[in-house]
């Protein structure tokens, strides 16, 4: 039978979950966790912003093309 020994810290500090997985899910998860933080994320310049705020006012206003319209427009069919 598996002993397992819990440190006592872990049972003092509040809001905090001990969970039990198979070593392998582990291991996978600290490789997804590694890939998903060498991902570079998204931040917008000032000008970008600027941009961000005008389509979403545009949106709200209904000035805005939908995807249908766009193709009819440029002639494809499908």
């Amino acid at each position: 039978m598996t002993k397992i020994t819990i440190p006592k810290e872990i049972n003092t500090l509040k809001n905090t979950d001990l969970v039990a997985v198979p070593r392998n899910a582990y291991e996978e998860f600290l490789v997804w966790q590694k890939r998903v933080k060498s991902i570079r994320t998204f931040k917008p310049t000032a000008q970008e912003k600027k941009a961000l705020q005008r389509a979403r006012r545009n949106f709200a206003r209904g000035k805005y093309t939908t995807l249908g319209d766009l193709k009819h427009e440029l002639g494809i069919s499908r």
